[in-house]
């Protein structure tokens, strides 16, 4: 497939298109499911009725952990995001949400101890060691912010429950990979 330049656009018009290795059908029993239904909900109080572009990300993360009444949300974050992830923290905190922050850095673990490969000895980040933190904090739900590519990976593969990513690093743009498009 290739919807980015398709030119019939059938889709749109809830017309099937390309799908020839799945069932649409299975699909659909997926969605009725209760868990499914209840995040569809919820994400779709975000963005029906005009409301699209209305909220910031972060505004509309608040706006569904409240709505998922979520409990305990974690944080995992760079250290080189500190002063953002308290800002976060706060602003969690102001809205009566619990926040569990974990730094990348978590356990002080040595470069060489996860790189096997790595002369280095300085801490390294931990992804896995943040999804361990979180999950014995009992988080319902964790926010990533500038995690590092790979160590994303690790984190989320390690996660036992829902997340959603707040800030992608992007150290060349401000951590705004988008402006990467515009500049090619």
């Amino acid at each position: 497939m290739d919807c980015a330049v398709c030119n019939s656009k059938i889709c749109r018009k809830a017309d099937a298109c390309g799908i020839e290795k799945f069932d649409i059908d299975e699909i659909k029993i997926e969605y009725a499911k209760e868990e499914n239904q209840k995040i569809i909900k919820a994400a779709s109080a975000l963005v029906d009725d005009g409301r699209a572009g209305s909220l910031s990300r972060l505004n509309e993360i608040i706006e569904f952990v409240k709505t998922m009444s979520y409990s305990k949300v974690g944080l995992a974050y760079c250290y080189g995001m500190e002063k953002d992830a308290r800002a976060v923290r706060d602003i969690f905190r102001n809205e009566g949400i619990k926040l569990s922050t974990v730094s990348c850095t978590v356990g002080g673990i040595p470069q060489n101890a996860v790189n096997l490969e790595s002369c280095n000895y300085n801490v390294s980040c931990n992804p896995i060691g943040q999804a361990k933190q979180l999950e014995l904090e009992n988080t319902e739900f964790v926010i990533t912010m500038g995690i590092c590519l790979g160590h994303d990976i690790l984190l989320q593969r390690n996660l036992k429950v829902d997340f959603t990513t707040f800030v992608v690093k992007d150290r060349v743009f401000s951590h705004k990979p988008l402006a990467a498009v515009s500049n090619n």
